[in-house]
């Protein structure tokens, strides 16, 4: 964690005092003034402010419904954002562990641990995602296996990989995914001929989506820890 960051949860002071508190030789790291603000700290380093030793705040995980019309920003801009939708202290620290787009509903996952969304964003880790997309035309019989085999996407070099869908009706299909490329699913459906006409995310990972729109809840220990198994059955194979 940045130490300007690690300054911040571990106190009340706001951006510009925390950098200026470091800029001034007020903050030291293992016994050594440090003036980068932008110096990384990890869990066994003592971080002392004017000779008091630094303990953070527990790291936060959210789950949240997405609205419509939405923004997975933290600050409103066309449409509000997200983080209007919690009432809860200090939304300013946290971000959101893979955004979707204003026209997109459902699950988002909102926290301030760096590191664990690493986890769900970094293609290293392949975290699936399951949408429910709503399509223009009755989707066609090859479209489950041009999908398990990777597609080409106007302007990518190589196939997407491999992807799970099950059709639910003739315009309605859930679609797992372990990469997120820009707008893939949109696009993916354009390449076969076909448009989405309304996207839902319900899973990402183990975390399914539970509350109503517009509502959040914590996530729990279990949900939370499954972002750091190396060995889950929730990890990218799609069979």
């Amino acid at each position: 964690m940045r130490l300007d960051r690690f300054v911040s949860k571990s106190t009340e002071l706001t951006q510009q005092q925390v950098s200026d508190c470091i800029a001034q030789a007020t903050v030291w790291v293992n016994g050594v003034a440090v003036t980068d603000e932008a110096t990384q700290v990890h869990e066994n380093n003592l971080v002392q402010f004017n000779g008091q030793t630094l303990v953070p705040r527990p790291f936060r995980y959210l789950l949240l419904n997405k609205p419509q019309q939405t923004l997975c920003s933290n600050v409103d801009g066309v449409f509000p954002s997200v983080f209007s939708l919690l009432d809860i202290e200090r939304p300013s620290e946290l971000h959101i562990a893979g955004r979707l787009d204003a026209d997109t509903t459902g699950l988002v996952l909102i926290t301030d641990d760096g590191r664990w969304t690493f986890n769900i964003t970094s293609p290293k880790y392949a975290c699936y995602k399951t949408y429910r997309v709503d399509l223009a035309k009755p989707i066609k019989e090859d479209v489950a296996e041009r999908f398990a085999n990777g597609i080409a996407l106007q302007g990518e070099n190589g196939l997407t990989l491999p992807a799970r869908l099950e059709v639910i009706s003739a315009q309605q299909v859930l679609l797992t995914l372990t990469e997120g490329k820009f707008h893939q699913v949109k696009r993916m459906f354009a390449a076969v001929g076909n448009n989405v006409v309304a996207l839902h995310r319900q899973r990402i990972g183990a975390v399914e989506l539970d509350v109503p729109e517009g509502q959040w809840r914590y996530l729990t220990a279990e949900e939370i820890s499954s972002f750091y198994s190396e060995n889950s059955e929730d990890g990218s194979v799609l069979s």
